[in-house]
């Protein structure tokens, strides 16, 4: 889930990983962009149709149309790393907008433990979004792998049990 994004790349590129690993992807608006077919298909977004992407007016309309049960805010303020965190099928990785992240009031609202960030060196500014987005969803798919929930099978992700196995 991505909250106010404002550049369109990021978020074409966050699109691409949402679609191969079969997640949904929802925005909060505003978008600093136009998601309509025509600037889709002027964009190459040829795969646009096909990820589902959800559109919520606000952060209340999305928790009252998803009703999320877990789920994990990304902030480079976070006390906890992402590995550390036991991500399972279902969760919402939530992330901010390029510019400044998370509304702090938004972070404050969340339980410590939900808060999770990315090891990096001191001094560094943050990742890019659509490498953040990337990172957490490998991880996520990573942690599935480990505990039998999903199985890769010729570089196919599919969810466990495999027929035949």
């Amino acid at each position: 889930m991505l909250h106010e994004p404002e550049i369109p790349n990021n978020t074409g590129n966050i699109g691409r990983t949402a679609i191969v690993l079969g997640c949904a992807l929802h925005l909060i608006r505003p978008l600093g962009f136009d998601t309509d077919e025509k600037a889709c298909r002027r964009a190459g977004l040829d795969y646009w149709p096909r990820l589902g992407v959800r559109e919520h007016d606000s952060w209340d309309a999305f928790r009252a149309d998803q009703q999320p049960a877990r789920a994990w805010f990304f902030s480079a303020h976070a006390a906890r790393s992402v590995f550390d965190a036991d991500l399972k099928r279902g969760d919402y990785l939530i992330f901010g907008k390029e510019s400044a992240g998370l509304p702090p009031p938004l972070l404050a609202a969340q339980p410590p433990s939900q808060l999770l960030r990315f090891p990096m060196l001191p001094g560094e500014r943050g990742l890019n979004l659509a490498t953040a987005v990337c990172a957490a969803c490998y991880e996520g798919v990573r942690q599935l792998l480990v505990r039998g929930d999903v199985i890769e099978r010729d570089g196919v992700l599919v969810p466990a049990p495999f027929p035949g196995v």
